[in-house]
């Protein structure tokens, strides 16, 4: 599903900064991963920001696994698509990678949870849906923009792995 002919040099690289650009420039952290691979997709960049969308902020603010996990699970679809129901090898395959990335991620962050990531507390309320204005401040205090580069160059290895 995806197209990978010629990767350029310095493939994982390029795909972390490109990363951390979008997510920069306000994207969210699952559109920043995904974006960044969004040559080598057969789709256009406003479809996959539009359906990465709500997955910013751990599941639309929610706070619940972090957008850029999300972003490497949107992207194993691509590399170990499982689009057959009934080829079960395949869905073994692509929850095989899922976990990898997620266990990939897990190891170098220690969680794969938006909140835990940020340091905030369990709420039993969501918070409000108003996303944060992108100021320096912002930058400052969240580990986002790092974030989305870590998980673009597990994604990135995982494709010059396999390429």
């Amino acid at each position: 599903m995806l197209k990978i002919n010629n990767l350029e040099e310095n493939f994982i690289e390029t795909r972390a900064a490109k990363a951390r650009e979008l997510f920069q420039s306000g994207y969210n952290c699952c559109q920043s991963v995904v974006l960044a691979f969004s040559d080598l997709i057969d789709s256009d960049t406003k479809t996959l920001a539009s359906l990465t969308s709500g997955f910013g902020g751990g599941f639309g603010r929610l706070r619940e696994v972090c957008g850029t996990v999300s972003g490497m699970t949107f992207m194993s679809g691509l590399i170990s698509p499982a689009d057959d129901p009934s080829i079960m090898d395949a869905r073994k395959a692509n929850y095989s990678l899922v976990q990898k990335f997620a266990s990939e991620f897990r190891s170098i962050n220690g969680s794969i949870v938006c909140a835990e990531l940020l340091g905030l507390k369990p709420k039993s309320n969501p918070e409000p849906p108003m996303p944060s204005e992108r100021t320096a401040d912002y930058y400052k205090k969240r580990p986002c923009a790092e974030l989305v580069e870590i998980a673009a160059k597990i994604v990135a290895t995982e494709i010059v792995e396999r390429a």
